[in-house]
């Protein structure tokens, strides 16, 4: 393993995430912890036992709260490459991913937009391997027509790889 730390920050070269994903994020977190909290403390006072009226909203808020912080860790931690061989992604917040995507093992590239990506005009791609764990990755929070650049580039790169492979 070289390590050629004189070269500065390894992340340099890696892209990070449109910082509009962070909104996407937030909405999902909030709708999240709206359910949890008004449908939990509902089940809750239905079947289990009385609660206060101030349990609900209090769960939301806190639970939101948490959200939003793990939102910002996550949008501060994603980041993504795309290698001479591989796509590189790193992610994840409690568990720490660093995946290694070779472009021989791809097998399908997508891009994708959801009701809130598209209204904040974000897209993702998605990347589908051979394989059956973890059998697809996916880049969120991009511009469509990035997303579209990447899918392509991806595409092509595993075409490319398919050849090589072969040989």
């Amino acid at each position: 393993m070289t390590s050629d730390s004189s070269e500065g920050d390894p992340n340099e070269s890696m892209e990070s995430l449109s910082p509009r994903v962070r909104v996407v994020w937030l909405v999902l977190a909030i709708l999240g912890a709206l359910i949890v909290g008004f449908g939990g403390t509902w089940a809750l006072s239905r079947f289990v036992l009385p609660v206060d009226s101030w349990v609900g909203p209090a769960a939301a808020v806190v639970l939101a709260v948490l959200g939003g912080l793990y939102m910002l860790l996550r949008y501060r931690i994603w980041r993504f490459e795309i290698q001479d061989d591989a796509v590189y992604l790193e992610r994840g917040v409690v568990t720490r991913v660093d995946s290694v995507v070779p472009f021989v093992r791809i097998q399908n590239v997508d891009t994708q937009r959801g009701p809130i990506e598209r209204l904040v005009g974000l897209s993702s791609v998605v990347v589908y391997t051979a394989g059956t764990r973890g059998a697809d990755v996916t880049i969120p929070g991009l511009a469509p027509d990035h997303a579209r650049m990447i899918r392509e580039q991806l595409r092509d790169l595993a075409i490319e790889s398919e050849h090589d492979d072969a040989v």
